[in-house]
C-alpha cells in the first residue's frame, strides 16, 4: 500500500461521505454506524457487525462492494491499517467509563468521570480535526463581511461564545438564536458575501437545518461544527469541523466543542491582525 494507514482510512470516509445521499435507507444506517465506530469495523466478524448495526449481514456486503471494495475483508483492512498507523483509545476508554461503576454518584468521583471523559475527548478531537479543513474555516470567517453564528439548543452555549469573542475581534457578527420566534427573520438577512459558521450536533434541529439551507441557496459561504459528515447541513458546507464530545451516564460535556471555537477565535483574530 502507497499510502499510509491514516491517510486510506480519510480516503475512504471521503468516499463514504461523497456518496452518502445516494445510499438506500440501510446503506445510509450502515455508513453512519461505520464512521462513528471503526474500531468494532476493524476487529468484529460480519455477522457481529451486522448485529450492532441491526442490518442484515449481506448489507454489509454490498456497503463495501458500493464504496468501491470487493467484499467486507479488504474494506476492513483500511481501518485495521488506520490503528497500525495510529492507536486511538478514545471508544474503547469511554466505553469502559460508562461501564464502571460511578462509586454511589459521590461528587469527587463524578468530577473525575467527566475529566477523564473531557480528556478523551479532546484528544479525539486533535486526532480527527483536519488541517485543511481549519485553514478552510478560519479563510472563510475572515473573508465574510458579516459573520452569523448560529447554535440551537445544546449547541447554544457554544454559538453564544463564538458570537461575543467574534465580536471582540471588531467583526461584524451576529448571532442567530430565534428569540422571541424571529429566526426566520434573522435568518433572511444572510447575503452571498457573508459567511454563517452553523453548530449542531444529534438530533439535528430542524430549525437549524433550514438556516444552513436557506444561506446555502443564497450562495453564502458555510462552517459547520458537528459530530460528524453524515449528516443534512455538512453536505451544505464549505468546511466541516467534526467535534464529538465525551458522554458520561448520558450527560455530554461541551469541552471539545469549546476548545474547537477558542481555537477558531484566536486563528481568525491573527487572521485579521495580517490583513
Amino acid at each position: 500500500m502507497t499510502k499510509s494507514g491514516l491517510e486510506a482510512y480519510e480516503q475512504l470516509c471521503d468516499e463514504i461521505s461523497r456518496l452518502h445521499h445516494e445510499f438506500s435507507p440501510r446503506l445510509g444506517q450502515i455508513a453512519e454506524f461505520a464512521l462513528a465506530n471503526p474500531n468494532a469495523m476493524a476487529f468484529e466478524t460480519v455477522a457481529q457487525l451486522a448485529d450492532l448495526a441491526d442490518v442484515q449481514p449481506s448489507s454489509f456486503v454490498r456497503f463495501a462492494k458500493a464504496v468501491g471494495y470487493e467484499g467486507c475483508s479488504s474494506m476492513q483492512q483500511v481501518f485495521r491499517a488506520r490503528l497500525m498507523d495510529h492507536q486511538p483509545s478514545y471508544d474503547e476508554r469511554i466505553r469502559a467509563l460508562r461501564q464502571r461503576d460511578l462509586e454511589g454518584a459521590a461528587p469527587f468521583a463524578l468530577l473525575n468521570d467527566f475529566s477523564v471523559a473531557a480528556t478523551e475527548g479532546l484528544a479525539h478531537l486533535r486526532e480527527t480535526v483536519r488541517p485543511e479543513q481549519l485553514e478552510r474555516a478560519v479563510s472563510l470567517l475572515a473573508g465574510g463581511s458579516i459573520v452569523y453564528v448560529l447554535g440551537l439548543r445544546r449547541s447554544f452555549p457554544v454559538a453564544a461564545y463564538l458570537a461575543y469573542a467574534i465580536g471582540k475581534l471588531q467583526r461584524s457578527v451576529n448571532l442567530i438564536d430565534g428569540i422571541g420566534g424571529m429566526l426566520e427573520e434573522q435568518a433572511s438577512c444572510i447575503k452571498a458575501r457573508d459567511t454563517l459558521l452553523a453548530v449542531s450536533f444529534r438530533p439535528y434541529a430542524d430549525e437549524a437545518i433550514g438556516v444552513v439551507r436557506e444561506a446555502h441557496e443564497r450562495n453564502a459561504s458555510i462552517v459547520c461544527i458537528t459530530d460528524g459528515p453524515l449528516n443534512p447541513l455538512a453536505r451544505m458546507a464549505d468546511s466541516v469541523l467534526e467535534v464529538r464530545d465525551a458522554e458520561v451516564e448520558g450527560f455530554r460535556a461541551l469541552s471539545a466543542s469549546m476548545c474547537l471555537a477558542l481555537t477558531l477565535v484566536v486563528a481568525l483574530g491573527r487572521r485579521v491582525e495580517d490583513l
